[in-house]
């Protein structure tokens, strides 16, 4: 069984407050997001209402990126599927994060960790149907992957910003926000 790493009360495991870390696109981040796709898919069996899909930075090759896997999916009732398969999500090393502390309405999110408890190694943002999220990070993602010089130029906003805010993910999310936005409102 992996340790979800959860220290004292109050205190935050160390895979919830690593460093922000980009490094160079690693092609083998294809194959792992297959292999924890097919985690997922087992752990919900029937209760997934898309296929598992690779989004994010490591879905663009050739883009620099934190070595997490990003993985979406829908479920009708994703509250529900988080409740069935926590335990053995946890046995297989997928922590949830509680909703009050991710602070984000459109998902249920499951952190894959490694098996000392000290790393991200994949992210799982289940929403139930319909929310745009789903579309935008697609859109971004194969706006990136078909435009070099979008993929460029967000290499070089994800350097800045780890450069600028290792220390606290919130404020690196914040500063690629508007090349962000600017991408997925781009017609």
């Amino acid at each position: 069984m992996v340790s979800t790493g959860e220290g004292r009360a109050g205190e935050s495991p160390a895979w919830a407050t690593e460093p922000v870390r980009v490094v160079d696109h690693d092609p083998a981040w294809a194959l792992r997001a297959t292999q924890f796709a097919d985690e997922i898919r087992g752990l919900f069996l029937e209760s997934l209402a898309s296929d598992v899909l690779h989004v994010g930075s490591t879905a663009v090759p050739y883009l620099r990126a934190k070595p997490i896997i990003d993985l979406q999916a829908v479920s009708e009732h994703p509250a529900t599927a988080v409740a069935a398969v926590r335990d053995a999500a946890a046995a297989a090393g997928w922590v949830f994060v509680p909703r009050e502390l991710d602070q984000r309405p459109w998902r249920w999110l499951l952190v894959r960790i490694d098996a000392d408890a000290r790393s991200r190694l994949a992210h799982l943002h289940l929403m139930p149907p319909g929310q745009d999220r789903w579309r935008d990070q697609l859109l971004f993602r194969d706006r990136l992957r078909s435009n070099p010089e979008l993929r460029a130029e967000y290499g070089a906003v994800k350097q800045q910003a780890a450069a600028d805010h290792a220390g606290d993910r919130e404020a690196y999310g914040r500063a690629k926000q508007d090349f962000v936005l600017r991408v997925v409102a781009a017609g």
